[in-house]
Formats: structure tokens, sequence, C-alpha cells
């Protein structure tokens, strides 16, 4: 039986780019990853649209001493998103919640800075926004940036990844315009699960994606 993962994230995302071919071509879409994961991904989607490429930068709020699992997450604008899901059946204190709010806001911010190198925000207003990760879990991630995104009064919000859980981008289709999942198994048994390999992202390959495809969108216009 052929195995059914991504060989890596830039496979992926050319994997969810063949879903995407509507969005092709068109002057009024842009890509926006979520890092950093996503940006490898969403690198192949824009590559693909010849769209410009841009982050979108969210953080996970992790439960202290369980980090993996999510109390809710930021993003750019000031979003926070919290997961009742995980904080009323714990009773996570006020306190504990803004205490990681606020350190995860000093690497958001760190990261916007390292990643953008000065240059200003790609424009959205009135834009076809696709906001590309590397999977969906509970999405918690995902909403935060939606939120923050409207803020920024787009035409249209697209979410897009290569996998998903299938109650999660059901549940996104509620919320956005546009939802594209590239498989969508029962088991989802985590988003890594899905990739042979699902190696950290860093820092320095961010910045080096973001900066070809800065350097082709300059080329192209």
């Amino acid at each position: 039986m052929m195995d059914p993962r991504f060989l890596d994230r830039r496979e992926a995302g050319r994997a969810l780019a063949a879903r995407l071919t509507r969005y092709a071509e068109r002057s009024d879409v842009v890509v926006l990853a979520l890092p950093r994961g996503g940006v490898p991904v969403a690198f192949e989607v824009a590559t693909a649209l010849s769209a410009p490429l841009d982050v979108f930068v969210v953080r996970k709020l992790g439960l202290p001493g369980h980090e993996e699992l999510a109390m809710g997450a930021i993003a750019s604008g000031g979003v926070r998103v919290l997961n009742d899901d995980v904080v009323k059946p714990l009773r996570i204190p006020p306190s504990v919640i803004e205490r990681v709010t606020a350190a995860e806001a000093v690497e958001l911010r760190r990261r916007e800075v390292l990643y953008r190198r000065g240059d200003d925000p790609v424009r959205v207003d009135g834009k076809v926004a696709i906001l590309v990760d590397d999977g969906l879990a509970t999405g918690s991630t995902m909403k935060a940036a939606v939120q923050a995104l409207r803020r920024r009064a787009p035409a249209r919000i697209v979410v897009a990844v290569p996998v998903g859980a299938p109650s999660t981008c059901d549940e996104f289709a509620a919320l956005v315009d546009d939802v594209v999942c590239a498989i969508t198994p029962e088991l989802l048994d985590g988003v890594g699960y899905w990739y042979a390999d699902f190696s950290q992202t860093g820092d320095a390959e961010v910045v080096d994606l973001l900066r070809v495809a800065r350097e082709r969108e300059t080329a192209a216009s």
C-alpha cells in the first residue's frame, strides 16, 4: 500500500497548492504562513499560485508543565483565543493564563521583527487571504489567526492545510469563506505522523524562504 504521508513540508505545500488552483495567477490573492512550520508549506503554495507571501505570527499558549496542551493562542494584532475545552475543566487560574500570554507575546514580537527585517506586512485589505499551516489538530492557533486577520479587512479568508482533523476542518467551514484540507484522516494521531520528515523549521529557514519570496515578487513586479 502506498504511504499516505508527505515526504516533508515542501512536498506537502506542493500537494496543497494543487487543491488551490482556483486562486492562481490572481492579483487579489495573498498567502499568509503561520510560522514556523507553515512557512515551507506556504512558500510552495505562494510559488505555485504566483502570489505574495508573508508571515502571520501566532503563538500557542501551552499549559505550564504540559506545554503540548493548548490553553489557547495569541496572534498579531493583540488577539487572544482561549480553548474553553481545556481552561474550564482544568480550572486554570487567570493569573496563569496572563503569565503565559505575556511570555508568548515577547516571542511573537521577536519573530515579527526577525522575519520581516524591517519590511511592512503585505497588505490584505480587500484581498483574498490564504492562511497556511502544516496541519490542523485542535485549531486553536488557526482560530487566533482568523480573528486577528479579520481586523485587517480582507475580502475573503481561506484556511488551507495539507492535513487536518475532519471535525476541525468542518468547524472552520463555518468560520471562514473557504477551507482546503488536502487530507482528513479519521484518526489524525498528531500532525507530525503524516510527514516522513517533520523536523523543526528553524528561524534561518523562515528568513531565507521569505527573502526568496520577496525577491521573486520584486522581480515579477
